[in-house]
């Protein structure tokens, strides 16, 4: 055990070093890399400039376990470091996240020159096991097996001023037969409603005008505080926190979708109305195999339901194709209920094992050309929809929060982006006067893409906003400060799920 004189890094020492952090996979890690990042600057380190590409002086890989070959990529990159740690003293390399809860055996066995390896339940300690190992000049190896402390309480350096991800619950009871995360991540423990309404009015002050309630099963929130409607008392208590402009959630599960939840979403102007609804299979037998504790029927239900009380909401999901047994009947399934439930948008993948997970060792592993064939109809057959559902919003006015690096080719058509209630993505003709990232505009969609809409016409209304502002603070301050510590901020809303996971129960 460390003791709490260990909790005080050399901070002199420390002052000049540079850290750069890469991070893979889901939501909560993204947010634990926040967290990540908020106790190195706390310790003070400074963030090296984008780009640095490894010439940081501590480099931390926050790592994802759910890909197959995750560990073929993390010694890659780790092998990549290897030269260049070698000709500069001084350089250490940490490795986080599930797969080091996962492989905390291995990696530096493989990887000897990694200086530190630490697991998904004591983040905190990075920064001590980072002097210890530069003491003591060699590789330190501490994994909990609990969590020692909610990640919230965890310094944190967020990476928007005007949006912001606030955990409510970490780990999670279900056992998905191709999820290796609650091994990993622990069983479910719920924050006090309490503690998590303080952050967000904190938050508030701060500027920031959204926040994502965030949770491995967000809307089981309530079952290790033995309150089974907490979840839509949370939604509603938002609700009362003023300048609280737009609340959103991810990632819930059908299990635990029930009506007070939706009665919550309709009925709280500022919960917005989008949900994603991880769906996985549309075929009951398949849906068994998995261990998904709903069938076709009822997440259909559960879709009704929220488009009778929330008419515009814009819901998404994940898909999984070629499940180990999954048959041509099981993908039509599939295919019925995509027809149905017109998501809005659909996050699809191909199975591919994850080690330590039952379906890996599943009989009835489907060919890769199979699984290729039928995720081209999926794919091909959501696009058509997503594009359906988007011409519906032509003609609407529609209030977007203005966003920063969503329009890639913002610069050359002269436009802006933001995002709409829904979480639609819609790029606007830039007006003359200034338009910050946070602040709030009215716009008349024009046209409709598949993934985005178009407002060509001029914007209706600019609302400054106390995100802008603070948007414009943070920015001034970055000006003011060393190229260390540039930011690149992230887009407003549920950011878009990384290529790997999307709430942690999907697969690539």
């Amino acid at each position: 055990m460390t003791s709490s004189s260990d909790r005080s890094p050399a901070v002199d020492v420390l002052s000049t070093r540079t850290y750069e952090i890469r991070t893979y996979g889901c939501q909560m890690n993204v947010h634990d890399s926040e967290r990540l990042a908020g106790l190195l600057e706390d310790a003070g380190y400074v963030r090296a400039p984008e780009g640095s590409d490894g010439d940081a002086d501590v480099v931390v890989f926050n790592t994802c376990a759910v890909r197959e070959n995750a560990d073929n990529k993390l010694y890659g990159n780790l092998g990549h470091l290897a030269p260049r740690k070698a000709s500069r003293p001084g350089m250490q390399i940490a490795v986080g996240g599930c797969l080091a809860q996962k492989d905390r055996d291995t990696i530096v066995k493989r990887a000897p020159w990694v200086d530190v390896v630490f697991g998904t339940h004591n983040i905190g300690k990075l920064p001590v096991l980072l002097e210890r190992a530069r003491v003591q000049e060699e590789a330190q190896v501490e994994i909990a097996e609990s969590l020692e402390a909610f990640p919230s309480t965890l310094p944190t350096r967020r990476e928007s001023a005007y949006a912001a991800w606030v955990s409510i619950s970490v780990g999670c009871n279900n056992t998905c037969t191709f999820c290796i995360v609650p091994a990993l991540r622990g069983k479910e423990k719920d924050r006090r409603p309490g503690d998590i309404l303080a952050e967000i009015e904190a938050l508030v002050a701060e500027g920031v005008s959204e926040v994502t309630l965030l949770g491995q099963n967000v809307n089981a929130y309530g079952s290790d505080i033995g309150d089974r409607e907490a979840f839509s008392k949370l939604l509603r208590a938002c609700g009362k926190i003023d300048g609280l402009e737009r609340v959103r959630f991810t990632s819930p599960h059908p299990r635990d979708f029930t009506d007070d939840v939706i009665a919550a979403m309709a009925e709280t102007p500022n919960v917005m109305p989008q949900l994603h609804m991880p769906l996985q299979s549309g075929s009951d037998p398949v849906l068994k195999a998995m261990r998904r504790s709903y069938r076709q029927e009822r997440f259909l239900g559960i879709i009704e339901k929220v488009r009778a009380a929330i008419p515009h909401a814009a819901i998404s999901t994940d898909i999984i194709v070629g499940f180990p047994g999954e048959t041509e009947e099981d993908f039509q399934q599939t295919l019925h209920v995509v027809r149905e439930a017109r998501f809005a948008q659909a996050y699809t993948f191909q199975y591919s094992k994850r080690p330590g997970t039952p379906a890996a060792e599943m009989d009835g592993q489907i060919p890769k050309k199979v699984v290729q064939e039928r995720y081209e109809r999926l794919v091909a057959l959501q696009e058509e929809i997503s594009w359906e559902e988007n011409k519906k919003q032509v003609g609407r006015t529609l209030e977007l929060m203005v966003a920063e690096g969503e329009g890639r080719k913002d610069d050359t058509t002269h436009r802006l982006s933001g995002r709409a209630p829904d979480n639609r993505l819609v790029h606007f003709t830039k007006p003359d006067q200034e338009v910050r990232p946070g602040d709030v505009v009215t716009v008349e969609v024009t046209y409709a893409a598949p993934h985005h809409l178009l407002a060509e016409g001029p914007v209706l209304d600019v609302r400054r906003t106390r995100a802008g502002d603070a948007w414009e603070k943070r920015t001034a301050e970055k000006a003011s400060k060393p190229a260390g510590v540039l930011l690149g901020l992230p887009k407003v809303g549920v950011p878009e799920p990384l290529p790997a996971v999307t709430g942690g129960c999907a697969v690539d």
